[in-house]
This record gives structure tokens, C-alpha cells and sequence, in this order.
């Protein structure tokens, strides 16, 4: 019961996203489903759009920092400790991308009892 009110929270959260990213303009972000998640790969202007905005706040209200799972670019400045840890808050993990001339995030919702007990996963993207 618990991971469905996370479930549907985060879900809520990411089409909110969508539609705040998107107002006004024609939402580009791109739809991605998997097996075992359901995502959203967000364009450069979207990804600095949800940096800016309440979106980060929101979900780490929502979901604990220990069920976010970040993907690192290889470059990037944020600290991952010898077990993988990431320190950083989700928020910081986004701007890093927005940051980027080309950088663009992919957040995923996963299924529950997959991805080793995640709720969610946030990759980052840039050349």
C-alpha cells in the first residue's frame, strides 16, 4: 500500500512536469516504456524548466532519497562515494544537466519490487 501512494504521487509528479514543462508551448517530451519502468526523456529547455521549478521539491517530499536512484554522467561534478552513493539532491542532479549546453535528463518510474526497491531513477545526458 505504501509504494502505491508513492507510485501514484510520483506518477502524478511527472505528468505534472509534462504539463508544466509544456504550458504554452508543445511538450517534446519524449515517452519511454520498459518492462519494468515507464519515463520521460525530457528535452534541454524541459530539463532546465523542472530545475527551476517546484518539481525536485515535490518528489523528494514524496519519496525518500534512499529510492532515487541518479545516473551519473561520467564528467560530472557530484560526488559518488566507494559504495555508490550519490551526494547530491535531486535538484542538483538536474541543474548538472540543464548546465550543459545539451544536457537533458531521463526520469524513470519503476515497477515496484524492481531496481532493488528504487522508486524512481534519474539519468543524465550530454556529450
Amino acid at each position: 500500500m505504501r509504494f502505491s501512494m508513492f507510485g501514484a504521487a510520483v506518477s502524478t509528479a511527472l505528468v505534472g512536469a509534462a504539463v508544466i514543462v509544456g504550458a504554452g508551448t508543445a511538450c517534446a517530451a519524449e515517452p519511454v516504456a520498459l518492462p519494468d519502468r515507464i519515463g520521460l526523456h525530457l528535452t534541454h529547455e524541459e530539463t532546465k524548466s523542472v530545475a527551476d521549478g517546484p518539481i525536485p521539491a515535490v518528489i523528494s517530499m514524496m519519496v525518500p532519497l534512499n529510492r532515487i536512484g541518479v545516473g551519473l554522467e561520467a564528467d560530472t561534478g557530484i560526488y559518488k562515494d566507494e559504495h555508490g552513493g550519490v551526494h547530491a539532491s535531486l535538484r542538483q542532479a538536474i541543474m548538472e544537466a540543464a548546465n550543459h549546453s545539451d544536457g537533458t535528463v531521463t526520469i524513470y518510474l519503476n515497477a515496484p519490487g524492481t531496481r532493488n526497491g528504487r522508486v524512481l531513477d534519474i539519468y543524465q545526458n550530454w556529450n
